[in-house]
């Protein structure tokens, strides 16, 4: 169980919860007593009314589990905004297709940026699923921006065709994960039941099927999987690869823009991280119990960047650039955008350079985050990998 210190939830949100653990509980017994992580996560976070991301509670910011970098600071969207521009001169074209957009607040500190550039996009184009989310992005362009919401278009499934900026920032990482566990040489998929009680990890023999093949062209571990004592568990996310290959199908011609917590996969599957990535958030607490309230929490998993990038190029795309999240944002011209703002004006100045470091520090977000750009048609460097990249570690 996670530690006694977590806050208690609500009644009205405990009875939220146990309507969702219900209604998980329901789909293991249809599916025989067992379904797969990455089924049980699917659930937990997507169920339509009932889902982490599908209800109506506040996530995103301080009020909600976790602060994303566009609410740490609007400098974060300024700096992105020049890589837009960039983009659009490259692309010819000047849409932008934007992933999951929690807040809106990368929205719209994207468009105000871009109409200050003389770069508006002819369409904004938001996919997201929740409807409670999109009322929340809409309402907050209305308020901050409302001479730019007729160019803001929500979307609920992936445009035919796409030419422009595809963007998500922490999106990934929320995508289910299957868990795999490597244990006396041979290997099984982790999943999930229902004891009358509570939900229990229960462990099935992975022979065969998508998952199986892809686990068997990962880091084998083969002198440490000698010994009978070894154990290793990580996720490995199909919904990442599938995503992929499906932006790959519809550009025909832009960048994509993917920017998450992760690594490349000599990393993400190192000897020592026996026990995976997974993560999640409640109340700005971080634990590693996904049963704990369901609908009520996020539930993370880092990203494998190296396993997106074969799959991209494999259909197609180019990898444009693999850097830090302080890499990008320094080449794109954060600290030029922050000297704007008078440093004689400490009450303006001091809480955006606080703000910066939180992005760029290596301590903060700077070197966890990475930032990974695909395209089609794009023959010059993007200026956010100019310098510090890092595509050998993929």
């Amino acid at each position: 169980m996670p530690p006694i210190t977590l806050p208690s939830p609500s009644e009205i949100a405990l009875q939220h919860s146990e309507a969702l653990q219900n209604t998980i509980q329901t789909r293991i017994n249809t599916a025989g007593g067992w379904i797969s992580f990455a089924d049980f996560m699917e659930a937990a976070l997507y169920t339509p009314g009932m889902g982490y991301y599908s209800a109506g509670a506040t996530k995103f910011g301080y009020a909600g589990d976790f602060v994303t970098a566009p609410e740490i600071s609007s400098l974060f969207g300024k700096t992105i905004a020049r890589q837009a521009a960039q983009a659009f001169e490259l692309v010819g074209y000047s849409d932008i297709l934007e992933f999951g957009a929690g807040s809106g607040k990368l929205a719209l500190d994207l468009l105000l940026e871009l109409e200050q550039l003389n770069h508006l996009p002819r369409q904004y184009f938001i996919l997201e699923v929740s409807a409670d989310l999109q009322q929340r992005q809409r309402e907050l362009l209305e308020k901050y921006a409302p001479h730019l919401v007729p160019s803001v278009q929500w979307l609920t499934s992936l445009p035919h065709e796409f030419d422009g900026l595809m963007l998500a920032n922490e999106v990934l990482d929320a995508m289910p994960v299957h868990l795999v566990a490597w244990q006396d040489h041979h290997l099984y998929e982790r999943g999930v039941t229902w004891n009358q009680q509570a939900f229990e990890w229960q462990e099935r023999p992975l022979i065969a099927g998508e998952l199986f093949e892809i686990t068997q062209e990962l880091p084998s571990f083969k002198d440490a999987m000698n010994h009978d004592s070894f154990r290793y568990l990580s996720e490995i996310s199909l919904a990442n690869r599938h995503f992929m290959r499906s932006l790959a199908q519809i550009l025909r011609r832009g960048v994509i823009l993917l920017i998450d917590y992760g690594f490349g996969q000599s990393e993400y599957y190192h000897p020592q991280r026996s026990q995976g990535t997974l993560m999640c958030h409640y109340r700005h607490h971080v634990h590693d119990n996904p049963f704990y309230l369901p609908g009520l929490q996020d539930i993370t998993s880092h990203v494998d960047f190296s396993a997106i990038t074969e799959v991209a190029m494999d259909s197609g795309l180019q990898l444009l650039g693999y850097t830090t999240q302080a890499h990008f944002l320094i080449n794109c011209g954060i600290t030029e955008i922050l000297s704007q703002t008078p440093a004689d004006i400490p009450h303006q100045y001091l809480p955006l350079a606080n703000q910066l470091q939180r992005l760029v520090s290596p301590a903060e977000m700077g070197e966890l985050f990475k930032v990974i750009a695909y395209g089609r048609g794009i023959n010059q460097p993007l200026m956010g990998f100019i310098q510090g990249d890092k595509s050998r570690l993929l």
